[in-house]
């Protein structure tokens, strides 16, 4: 009897194929509710294994204490005014379990050999928008990625669904209360909000500057 052919299916990691096999939600949200709706998630990342991109150091650390105040004792952050020796001791706690939650930066995470992450949080998405599937690579087909998208983060947002040729998976919290915007400027508000519930927000943002 011959023996069956295995057929072995070649796996693509351009932008299309990580961004439509990769489970993708998105939460629309100013940019300083973001905390808060973090708190209405803690059960989902306090469960898994949490990778946290910001966009820079002082998000970073204002995150790990927020964390705190929550009685979250298992985050830490690492960035640009971190030792290699103390990047290194994080991403390996965070390789063996030993540490829950892991928040950092593009340019540290590009360093870093990340294994076991159940869950990323774009808290923000990148400046360039091809590092968000290098982050996406994380978690490819066997995890999950949510993005929390500032007004001002629309347009990386297109950005991102056109070069991946899907759409993010919106999702609403019942009874979480966006807040608006305290004197932003007629040059930074959005006029043309993506979705609904961004309209409302947009309206308070408005109203907020009379």
């Amino acid at each position: 009897m011959s023996e069956e052919k295995t057929v072995v299916k070649k796996k693509y990691y351009d932008y299309i194929s990580v961004g439509q096999r990769t489970s993708q939600e998105s939460y629309f949200v100013q940019q300083h509710d973001k905390n808060r709706l973090l708190k209405e998630l803690k059960e989902k990342f306090t469960n898994n294994q949490t990778l946290i991109v910001v966009k820079n150091k002082r998000s970073a650390d204002t995150l790990v204490t927020f964390f705190k105040e929550l009685c979250i004792t298992n985050a830490l952050a690492i960035h640009g005014n971190h030792r290699a020796s103390q990047i290194e001791e994080a991403a390996s706690s965070f390789n063996t379990k030993d540490l829950g939650i892991l928040i950092t930066t593009d340019r540290i995470l590009e360093t870093l050999s990340l294994q076991n992450v159940e869950l990323l949080i774009n808290y923000d998405l990148p400046f360039e928008h091809p590092d968000y599937f290098k982050r996406l690579r994380l978690v490819d087909e066997i995890a999950e990625s949510i993005s929390l998208i500032d007004p001002e983060d629309e347009n990386a947002l297109a950005s991102i669904e056109l070069m991946m040729k899907c759409e993010m998976k919106e999702v609403e919290l019942e009874n979480f209360e966006h807040t608006p915007r305290i004197n932003i400027s007629k040059k930074n508000r959005v006029k043309k909000p993506r979705h609904n519930k961004k309209k409302k927000v947009a309206k308070l943002d408005a109203e907020s500057t009379k």
